[in-house]
């Protein structure tokens, strides 16, 4: 069985985490196939949003597989477990099309920093959130300290990663955490609804904000508008507006 599922449908691809006994905890195995994945995704023309997901309704991810890492020598950790992580991450981060984490159930410690790799957090009115490390006598190493303090402040994080304790759905969506929160049953639809949003925005214009705003890029801002504008999906968008009907974008 797959491990992390890869679905592609016209504009859309589908991540699947699929270790359901496990709740869906990260291997090596599953860390490579992740990283197959996404180099099919950036290699896919035309795709416009991704949905990463778990399968059960459970967790999303209960993290790193403890089994998997406990193993490994200080250098082991140092050379192979952590900087693989950490450049995963980085890539589905990377991700020309904007990510949308569908958060199913619980995602602890490097299920968190995965979905903290993603553009959209939409979380089950279940769910829960932590950076348990402190309590097992280590802490987060796959980006989750510099992203989580980004989206939720310094002193909310300090709560997270010191504590180590949960915050429920409610909570997280309070402070930003996660950016809509749902019944189970209307999680996916959720998800879907604003991944087809997004496709149906210019592909080029929402890729090219996506990066500023991912690297903070304010300077460059009538570059970038200059640039989009003069696309054939800018034209597309003005003529469309004009012609008083809906754009047909075709990302170029």
């Amino acid at each position: 069985m797959n491990r992390v599922e890869l679905e592609i449908r016209r504009h859309l691809a589908v991540l699947r985490l699929n270790r359901p006994e496990k709740r869906n905890a990260i291997d090596p195995p599953m860390l490579e196939t992740l990283d197959a994945h996404l180099a099919t995704i950036e290699s896919t023309r035309d795709l416009r949003a991704v949905i990463l997901t778990g399968t059960g309704d459970k967790a999303f991810c209960a993290g790193a597989d403890i089994k998997a890492w406990a193993a490994l020598d200080a250098l082991g950790m140092w050379k192979q477990w952590i900087p693989r992580g950490q450049r995963i991450l980085q890539r589905l981060a990377s991700l020309r099309p904007p990510v949308i984490a569908i958060l199913n159930g619980y995602a602890f410690g490097g299920g968190l920093e995965l979905a903290l790799a993603c553009d959209f957090r939409i979380a089950a009115n279940h769910a829960s959130f932590a950076m348990p490390e402190v309590k097992i006598g280590t802490v987060p190493g796959w980006g989750g300290t510099a992203r989580l303090s980004k989206i939720v402040g310094l002193a909310r994080s300090k709560v997270m990663v010191l504590t180590g304790n949960p915050v429920d759905a409610q909570t997280a969506l309070n402070w930003g955490l996660v950016t809509e929160m749902h019944p189970a049953g209307q999680l996916y639809d959720a998800g879907e609804k604003l991944a087809s949003t997004i496709a149906g925005n210019a592909p080029v214009a929402v890729q090219i904000a996506k990066q500023m705003l991912d690297e903070d890029c304010a300077p460059l801002e009538s570059i970038a508008g200059s640039l989009s504008a003069y696309t054939n999906d800018g034209q597309e968008g003005v003529n469309s507006f004009l012609e008083r009907r809906k754009p047909e974008y075709k990302g170029d």
